[in-house]
């Protein structure tokens, strides 16, 4: 017998129907013989119905008071999926996050997971129960109810999976698992039998919406064995692992090909080429609590610097506001934004022992007559800034130079 912790997001508790059937796949797993824990999501389109309500009230809500509300999406979930659970003979209980208890942070509508009480879930399952609890909430330490963020339900999983030193941590969703790109841009898109946290890592932030970033970083950090599944077709899914018993010798260079649509580019041209020069401009910007990414120097043949940053599509108004003000006071020739352009990347531990992965990208772009606009690495990635016109032939071609709709899924 194992212990597992399954979350269901919102498109497979979408409907009564829907919840009926997540109780049918927990009861067979408590036939099985496993412990089962139950994270759920609001039902699908909920949380945006109530954050219509509360625009209807007020143009900006308190995030309090944001917190109390959309919280309760899916305190509905938990208590019809019990209803379902104990209409299959299965003695089922519900809890809040509140209940659990769940304790974060007092950043509303962002907190983060602090610690999580275990006692009463393992009071349940030492009864033979299914254990549901809400996804996305907790309370803080004065008994405030919050929110974790959009995904959040996913971090609730993991987090639970970690307190209750679960065997897997499963994530049910509307995919069957993680695949080398996305198939709705490539056909031969294959599903991976499984994936090492740092790859799934860099994929998550880079633009895949399989998984919620906090929710990787968490099963890294307590090596919760997590696993990717459908909610709606039988089969493995893709598990995420530090995979250790994997020769990274072995591994394909890449792994998977990711992307961004919501990038935009900046460029501030004509600035002193002077020591502090790009702290100047870029410590205005993080003051906006505006995030950047690929950052690229250039030094002019008139002796100037030309400094060229991407910021979130929807962040390139405000951020292009306050460069214009930092280059007013650097006398900066001229500043200018782009928000036609998109990030592209491949994604591998193997890169660590294959040479020429840079070459066979840029290669495989240029075949393409793709033009490259920024460039950033790490270890185990590489990324480039394109114009977004292209994005899905790029995405395409670099799949086939890597060879990726090769892939052997189990």
């Amino acid at each position: 017998m194992s212990l597992i912790v399954q979350k269901y997001g919102g498109t497979s508790v979408g409907t009564t129907d829907k919840i009926k059937a997540v109780a049918e796949k927990v009861a067979k797993f408590r036939q099985q013989g496993h412990d089962v824990v139950v994270v759920v999501s609001a039902m699908s389109g909920e949380t945006n119905r109530l954050i219509g309500l509360a625009r209807e009230m007020q143009e900006e809500p308190e995030a309090r008071e944001m917190d109390v509300l959309v919280s309760t999406g899916e305190q509905v979930t938990i208590a019809l999926l019990c209803m379902a659970l104990k209409k299959l003979g299965q003695d089922a209980r519900s809890y809040t996050g509140g209940q659990v208890k769940i304790l974060t942070d007092n950043a509303h509508t962002k907190a983060r997971i602090l610690d999580i009480e275990t006692k009463a879930m393992r009071a349940d399952l030492d009864q033979g129960r299914v254990v549901v609890v809400a996804g996305f909430q907790g309370v803080e330490e004065d008994g405030n109810i919050t929110t974790l963020g959009r995904g959040g339900s996913d971090t609730t999983g993991v987090a639970l999976a970690a307190a209750l030193k679960a065997d897997e941590c499963q994530i049910y969703t509307d995919v069957d698992g993680v695949y080398t790109t996305d198939p709705r841009v490539e056909e031969k898109a294959q599903r991976l039998e499984r994936i090492t946290f740092e790859e799934m890592l860099e994929m998550a932030s880079l633009g895949s919406k399989v998984l919620q970033i906090r929710a990787v970083e968490f099963a890294g950090k307590y090596n919760v064995p997590l696993r990717v599944l459908s909610t709606f077709k039988e089969g493995p899914g893709t598990l995420i692992t530090i995979d250790e018993e994997t020769d990274t010798m072995e591994q394909p260079a890449v792994s998977g090909i990711a992307f961004n649509r919501d990038e935009a580019k900046l460029t501030i041209r004509g600035v002193p080429d002077t020591p502090g020069v790009a702290s100047k401009i870029l410590a205005p910007i993080g003051e906006a609590n505006i995030e950047v990414d690929v950052i690229v120097q250039n030094l002019s043949a008139d002796g100037t610097n030309d400094l060229t940053f991407t910021v979130h599509r929807n962040e390139l108004t405000k951020a292009k506001s306050v460069l214009q003000r930092v280059g007013d006071e650097l006398n900066a020739r001229e500043v200018s934004g782009d928000d036609s352009v998109v990030k592209v990347s491949v994604v591998g531990v193997g890169m660590r022992s294959h040479a020429g992965v840079a070459a066979t990208m840029f290669n495989a772009l240029a075949d393409e007559n793709i033009n490259i606009k920024m460039i950033t690495t790490s270890e185990i990635k590489i990324s480039v800034i394109i114009d977004e016109k292209y994005l899905e032939l790029a995405v395409r071609s670099l799949h086939s130079a890597f060879d990726l709709d090769k892939v052997e899924a189990s």
